[in-house]
Protein backbone atom coordinates (compact mmCIF):
# COMPACT_ATOMS: atom_id res chain seq x y z
CA UNK A 1 0.00 0.00 0.00
CA UNK A 2 1.19 3.52 -0.82
CA UNK A 3 0.63 6.06 1.93
CA UNK A 4 1.35 9.76 2.17
CA UNK A 5 2.06 11.11 5.65
CA UNK A 6 2.13 14.85 6.21
CA UNK A 7 3.64 16.05 9.49
CA UNK A 8 4.33 19.16 11.51
CA UNK A 9 5.42 20.07 15.01
CA UNK A 10 4.93 23.20 17.06
CA UNK A 11 6.24 24.58 20.33
CA UNK A 12 5.23 27.70 22.21
CA UNK A 13 8.14 29.39 23.92
CA UNK A 14 10.59 27.00 22.28
CA UNK A 15 12.43 25.47 24.05
CA UNK A 16 10.54 24.09 26.99
CA UNK A 17 7.13 25.58 26.41
CA UNK A 18 4.01 23.63 25.54
CA UNK A 19 4.08 21.95 22.15
CA UNK A 20 2.26 19.56 19.90
CA UNK A 21 2.40 17.59 16.71
CA UNK A 22 0.00 16.99 13.88
CA UNK A 23 -0.02 14.33 11.18
CA UNK A 24 -2.34 13.48 8.32
CA UNK A 25 -2.18 10.02 6.78
CA UNK A 26 -3.68 9.59 3.29
CA UNK A 27 -4.04 6.68 0.92
CA UNK A 28 -6.18 5.80 -2.06
CA UNK A 29 -7.71 2.32 -2.08
CA UNK A 30 -8.13 0.07 -5.12
CA UNK A 31 -11.54 1.56 -5.87
CA UNK A 32 -10.09 5.08 -5.94
CA UNK A 33 -11.56 6.17 -2.60
CA UNK A 34 -9.37 8.50 -0.52
CA UNK A 35 -8.90 7.56 3.13
CA UNK A 36 -7.49 9.98 5.70
CA UNK A 37 -6.61 9.88 9.36
CA UNK A 38 -5.57 12.82 11.53
CA UNK A 39 -3.31 12.45 14.55
CA UNK A 40 -2.27 15.04 17.11
CA UNK A 41 -1.10 15.34 20.69
CA UNK A 42 -0.03 18.19 22.93
CA UNK A 43 2.77 18.18 25.49
CA UNK A 44 3.33 20.27 28.62
CA UNK A 45 6.99 21.12 27.93
CA UNK A 46 8.91 20.25 24.81
CA UNK A 47 10.77 21.63 21.80
CA UNK A 48 9.82 22.18 18.20
CA UNK A 49 12.34 19.60 16.99
CA UNK A 50 10.98 16.94 19.34
CA UNK A 51 7.48 17.61 18.03
CA UNK A 52 8.64 17.38 14.41
CA UNK A 53 10.11 13.96 15.20
CA UNK A 54 7.02 12.87 17.17
CA UNK A 55 4.76 13.73 14.22
CA UNK A 56 6.76 11.41 11.96
CA UNK A 57 6.88 8.68 14.61
CA UNK A 58 3.15 8.86 15.31
CA UNK A 59 2.33 8.74 11.61
CA UNK A 60 4.50 5.70 10.98
CA UNK A 61 3.39 3.93 14.17
CA UNK A 62 -0.25 4.30 13.08
CA UNK A 63 0.35 2.06 10.04
CA UNK A 64 -0.78 -1.48 10.66
CA UNK A 65 1.05 -3.16 7.75
CA UNK A 66 4.27 -2.56 5.86
CA UNK A 67 3.77 0.32 3.42
CA UNK A 68 5.50 2.45 0.83
CA UNK A 69 5.46 5.82 2.55
CA UNK A 70 6.16 9.30 1.34
CA UNK A 71 6.59 11.41 4.46
CA UNK A 72 6.29 15.18 3.97
CA UNK A 73 7.73 17.58 6.55
CA UNK A 74 8.73 21.22 6.72
CA UNK A 75 11.54 20.24 9.10
CA UNK A 76 14.97 20.29 7.49
CA UNK A 77 16.23 18.73 10.73
CA UNK A 78 14.11 15.64 10.07
CA UNK A 79 14.33 15.39 6.29
CA UNK A 80 18.05 16.17 6.00
CA UNK A 81 18.93 13.65 8.71
CA UNK A 82 17.82 10.94 6.30
CA UNK A 83 18.31 12.47 2.85
CA UNK A 84 21.79 13.83 3.65
CA UNK A 85 22.65 10.66 5.60
CA UNK A 86 23.46 12.51 8.81
CA UNK A 87 21.85 9.76 10.84
CA UNK A 88 24.25 7.11 9.56
CA UNK A 89 27.17 9.28 10.70
CA UNK A 90 25.58 9.84 14.10
CA UNK A 91 25.15 6.11 14.58
CA UNK A 92 28.76 5.36 13.50
CA UNK A 93 30.02 8.00 15.96
CA UNK A 94 27.96 6.60 18.85
CA UNK A 95 25.26 9.29 18.57
CA UNK A 96 27.78 12.10 18.38
CA UNK A 97 27.90 14.87 15.79
CA UNK A 98 30.27 17.57 14.65
CA UNK A 99 32.85 18.29 17.30
CA UNK A 100 32.06 15.15 19.27
CA UNK A 101 28.89 16.79 20.62
CA UNK A 102 25.98 14.53 21.52
CA UNK A 103 23.10 14.33 19.05
CA UNK A 104 19.98 15.96 20.44
CA UNK A 105 16.87 13.80 20.89
CA UNK A 106 18.54 10.40 20.45
CA UNK A 107 15.57 8.71 22.14
CA UNK A 108 13.25 9.91 19.38
CA UNK A 109 15.72 9.27 16.56
CA UNK A 110 16.08 5.66 17.76
CA UNK A 111 12.29 5.27 18.01
CA UNK A 112 11.89 6.72 14.51
CA UNK A 113 14.54 4.40 13.09
CA UNK A 114 12.84 1.38 14.66
CA UNK A 115 9.41 2.17 13.21
CA UNK A 116 10.89 3.24 9.86
CA UNK A 117 12.42 -0.24 9.47
CA UNK A 118 8.92 -1.68 8.94
CA UNK A 119 8.30 0.48 5.87
CA UNK A 120 9.88 1.83 2.72
CA UNK A 121 10.03 5.56 3.56
CA UNK A 122 10.94 8.50 1.36
CA UNK A 123 11.35 11.86 3.13
CA UNK A 124 10.27 14.99 1.27
CA UNK A 125 10.80 18.55 2.47
CA UNK A 126 8.02 21.09 1.93
CA UNK A 127 8.33 24.79 2.66
CA UNK A 128 6.41 25.61 5.82
CA UNK A 129 3.71 28.28 5.93
CA UNK A 130 3.70 28.47 2.15
CA UNK A 131 0.12 27.47 1.43
CA UNK A 132 0.75 23.72 1.10
CA UNK A 133 -2.70 22.31 1.95
CA UNK A 134 -1.60 19.40 4.09
CA UNK A 135 1.32 21.18 5.75
CA UNK A 136 -1.05 23.96 6.79
CA UNK A 137 -3.53 21.38 8.07
CA UNK A 138 -0.83 19.67 10.12
CA UNK A 139 0.27 23.04 11.48
CA UNK A 140 -3.29 23.71 12.65
CA UNK A 141 -3.43 20.27 14.30
CA UNK A 142 -0.06 20.80 16.00
CA UNK A 143 -0.80 24.29 17.30
CA UNK A 144 -4.30 23.30 18.47
CA UNK A 145 -2.75 20.38 20.36
CA UNK A 146 -0.10 22.66 21.90
CA UNK A 147 -2.80 25.12 22.97
CA UNK A 148 -5.21 22.43 24.18
CA UNK A 149 -6.09 21.14 27.61
CA UNK A 150 -5.09 17.49 27.09
CA UNK A 151 -1.34 18.04 27.40
CA UNK A 152 0.87 15.13 28.45
CA UNK A 153 4.48 14.95 29.65
CA UNK A 154 7.23 14.63 27.04
CA UNK A 155 9.25 11.90 28.67
CA UNK A 156 12.85 11.91 27.47
CA UNK A 157 14.26 8.41 27.52
CA UNK A 158 17.90 7.51 28.12
CA UNK A 159 17.89 4.85 25.40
Amino acid sequence: MKVSIYTDGAARGNPDGPGGYGAVLRYVDGAGAVHEKELSQGYVRTTNNRMELMAAIAGLEALKTSCDVTLYSDSKYLVDAFNKHWIEGWIKKGWKRGKNEPVKNPDLWKRLLAVKEKHNVIFVWVKGHDGHEFNERCDRLATAAADGDALIEDVVSDT
